[in-house]
């Protein structure tokens, strides 16, 4: 079983090395890196050449996220294919037990797991809870699948907004694939920017999935009614900040639908 690791970077030079360094450690050694380095210098060259243990094929790109993984699509040649960001870190028998579920299961397009503080339970995902079950870093999917999903969604992805690993999922299990959320696959990752910064945006980018993949009334209904509900819990705790960020989760929400 073999791994292509797409990374995009840019600007951060330490934390690339962490992940590098936790790749270094893996148990699964069949792996290689394409590194989609979008920075406008050469910033990367001494950490990358420290590494000349591992394969790494650096490509460059300009800014954006999903422009970036769209540069590095085409050259996947790797049985599976994962989306580490660049300030993760693998724990050193990740890529093991990743392979060793693959090779179990013939059945078993694609595999996630978990933040550390997500929910602990296994399923199978759907388009209904998906949410909060997948994220790009700890995403890993059978080259046939990536093939026949093809590219990210560049109106989606950093900087400007997220949820572009979402909307592959969607895509991927609109096609059919069966894809199961693994919980004890656990991928650490740097902290978050604080959660004002980012509800609109993040709010943004689920509406307009919820709208380009035609989501039901009910799904809706919940999407934007948990915001409202947010609002009123953080005002009656007199947590002005929570509430602020659940009001730009939601005018995020319809603006992005709206869009």
């Amino acid at each position: 079983m073999t791994f292509d690791l797409v990374v995009a970077t840019v600007d951060r030079v330490d934390a690339i090395g962490r992940l590098l360094s936790s790749l270094e450690c893996q148990t699964h050694t069949a792996f290689r890196v394409l590194l989609i380095d979008q920075n406008d210098d050469d910033r990367l060259a001494d950490v990358v050449g420290a590494y000349s243990t591992l394969q790494i094929k650096r490509l460059g790109s300009a800014p954006g996220l999903s422009r970036a993984r769209n540069i590095a699509l085409p050259r996947v040649e790797a049985d599976v294919v994962g989306f580490p960001d660049d300030d993760c870190v693998y724990a050193p028998d990740l890529l093991e037990r990743v392979a060793r579920r693959f090779e179990e299961d013939a059945t078993l397009d694609g595999l996630t797991g978990r933040e550390p503080a997500w929910t602990t339970g296994a399923a199978l995902l759907t388009r209904d809870n998906l949410w909060n079950r997948a994220i790009s870093f700890t995403i890993f999917l059978r080259r046939t699948i990536v093939e026949r999903v093809g590219a990210f969604d560049e109106m989606l992805g950093l900087p400007a907004s997220s949820g572009e690993e979402i909307d592959y999922l969607i895509r991927a299990l609109d096609g059919g694939a069966r894809i199961e959320y693994d919980p004890s696959l656990v991928v650490e990752h740097d902290m978050k920017p604080g959660a004002v910064a980012f509800g609109a945006r993040e709010g943004a980018s689920l509406g307009y999935i919820l709208r380009k993949h035609g989501y039901p009334a009910r799904t809706l209904a919940r999407m934007f009614v948990r915001p409202v509900g947010g609002v009123v819990v953080a005002l009656a705790q007199r947590d002005y900040r929570r509430a602020r960020f659940q009001l730009d989760t939601l005018r995020g929400r319809v603006r992005g639908y709206c869009s």
